[in-house]
């Protein structure tokens, strides 16, 4: 079992940085590849990105690559989401995800997520 809870979200202007954080809980935690989505109003949850288990490799939405970066800390148990050159089309509710289970890009293919923190780009 695992929750996740984030925080760190917030209104900025375009052009401005913000990081996002997930806590998470649950021993099995480093065995997790976890993952970020967002879902803007009348528009369907997409991925953003996610950190595989182990090695920690890395996996981008196109629309935020170069822009975004996933970190995790194991001992932590805490994931986090740096979004920097933020755009008015980035704003979104991001949700933290864990247990992945197939195509990272399918949120059918995620066991577990968080209750989101909103995200507002104000241009």
């Amino acid at each position: 079992q695992v929750q996740l809870a984030e925080s760190g979200g917030g209104l900025v202007q375009a052009g401005d940085s913000l990081t996002v954080s997930c806590a998470a809980s649950g021993r099995a935690f480093p065995n997790y590849s976890m993952g970020w989505f967002r879902q803007a109003p009348g528009k369907e949850r997409e991925f953003v990105a996610a950190i595989r288990w182990g090695v920690g490799n890395t996996y981008y939405a196109d629309s935020v690559k170069g822009r975004f970066t996933i970190s995790r800390d194991n001992a932590k148990k805490m994931v986090y989401l740096q979004m920097d050159s933020l755009k008015p089309e980035d704003t979104a509710v991001y949700y933290c995800s864990a247990q992945n289970t197939g195509d990272y890009y399918d949120p059918r293919n995620w066991g577990y997520w968080g209750q989101g923190t909103q995200v507002t780009v104000s241009s």
